[in-house]
């Protein structure tokens, strides 16, 4: 399983098990315990994602809580027997046309990992799973085999997973001994829903987005009357669209760190309120966030982003650290790029179950694993190789973190560097004839290593 992480981060090509397999010397040896280390399920993901979990959380401080990103994708496949493929909808197709490709379904969290001496934080993924739907039968199938696929398909939603996740999660923490740190989870609208928010375990705070017209609520008022069913809601509220068009609420400005530096954002709060969506008596705050104004380049007109809706089960949460925790979810959707363009997540030629599985879920727990090596040794994103001559702009001079391709590049060099670098003198002089033609292009081992993109 060593040699297989290491394999899955240096592999130059394809990052099938082959690739990995060629890039740890086993190209000429007996591959069959290479496939049989997925296929017989020797691999334990959830122990392997433990110890990133630990390692996450010794790196906060003793109240600090623990800020998780969780969001589901996709990983492209051709194979029509594949274990959990289907034909689902591609989320990177045109808007104006529904696309579907064939694809596995996973379910990602990423915690946040603080970086020492600035305000960012870098997401690390502390659980992968795959989370496939049942196949629809066939038609010859009988009426038994329609009753379980009818009974599968609403245990199998990607929100009764969410929060199947999270509840593991929380108990986890507590199994660990970190009982009493809060848990905060920042979602997406997917997972702002009836089926999370209702069963949300103790101490675990949930943020997510909301849509503009949800039917919100203001707390009950006190009866003295003793007859009757005591009343959950009352008047009703208005909605996160209205709250943003109502000029009588003034706009609250606040600081957050995203994109390298401080931004300033507007917001306005409407709170204690409920929603039908969650508990009885589980109040809850709505932030709308103000549209953001941004220019495509320095001479054109201003335009507008579309403004945003959060809702928070915790009423009492700062807007300053719900926003940030919140702007910090969109490091998962990085972890995701980096997964599938450059650790080929999913690449893998596997078809059974178990396999299909932990494949994904090692590269996955190897890709966590170097960013928490590379936060161990050099926190402050020192001590990589000096960029290309090319790069040196002052952009690049102000760089607040290393990049995975950075993180490979140095890995790669504290592996092979003595391998491809000669020992021999250099020093002595020796009559060389000097031509005045240039010589050819050679390439270069130690760039295409090290500097070419994986």
């Amino acid at each position: 399983m060593r040699r297989h992480i290491l394999g899955q981060l240096l592999c130059l090509g394809r990052h099938t098990l082959t690739g990995v397999a060629a890039t740890t010397g086993s190209v000429f040896s007996d591959w069959s315990a290479d496939y049989r280390l997925y296929s017989q399920e020797r691999i334990d993901s959830g122990e392997v994602f433990s110890v990133i979990r630990r390692e996450i959380i010794r790196n906060l401080g003793k109240n600090q809580p623990m800020v998780v990103a969780m969001d589901d994708s996709i990983l492209r496949k051709r194979g029509t027997k594949i274990h959990g493929v289907a034909w689902r909808r591609d989320p990177l197709g045109p808007h104006f046309s529904v696309n579907f490709v064939r694809s596995q379904r996973v379910l990602q969290l990423s915690g946040a990992l603080p970086a020492q001496g600035r305000p960012e934080v870098r997401m690390v993924p502390l659980d992968f799973k795959h989370v496939p739907t049942p196949a629809k039968p066939g038609r010859k199938a009988d009426e038994t085999e329609w009753d379980e696929y009818r009974k599968a398909c609403p245990l199998c939603r990607m929100s009764v997973h969410g929060l199947e996740r999270i509840c593991c999660l929380r108990q986890r923490l507590d199994e660990d001994g970190s009982s009493e740190r809060p848990l905060w989870v920042v979602v997406d609208g997917r997972f702002t829903n009836r089926t999370v928010m209702k069963e949300l375990p103790d101490r675990t705070t949930l943020i997510g987005r909301i849509r503009g017209d949800a039917k919100l609520y203001h707390l009950p008022e006190e009866s003295s009357s003793t007859t009757g069913r005591k009343r959950i809601y009352g008047t009703q509220a208005p909605t996160p669209e209205q709250l943003r068009q109502d000029e009588s609420c003034s706009w609250e400005k606040v600081t957050a760190w995203a994109c390298g530096r401080y931004h300033e954002f507007r917001l306005k709060v409407m709170k204690p309120l409920r929603w039908r969506a969650t508990s009885d008596k589980l109040n809850v705050q709505i932030v709308t966030i103000a549209p953001l104004a941004y220019r495509l380049n320095q001479n054109s007109r201003v335009l507008y982003r579309k403004p945003a809706y959060l809702i928070c089960t915790d009423p009492q949460l700062s807007l300053e650290q719900l926003l940030q925790a919140y702007l910090w979810r969109w490091d998962i959707e990085v972890n995701f790029r980096d997964e599938k363009t450059i650790l080929g997540v999913g690449q893998a030629q596997v078809r059974t179950q178990a396999s299909t599985e932990s494949v994904p879920a090692l590269s996955v727990a190897a890709y966590s694993m170097l960013l928490l090596a590379a936060h161990k040794v050099s926190p402050d994103s020192s001590g990589y190789l000096p960029p290309a001559k090319w790069r040196k702009t002052k952009s690049e001079k102000t760089k607040r973190r290393a990049s995975l391709f950075d993180l490979i590049a140095r890995l790669r060099y504290e592996l092979w560097n003595k391998s491809i670098c000669s020992s021999s003198f250099s020093n002595f002089i020796f009559n060389q004839q000097h031509y005045m033609k240039s010589e050819k292009l050679i390439p270069s081992l130690a760039g295409a290593l090290f500097y070419a993109p994986t």
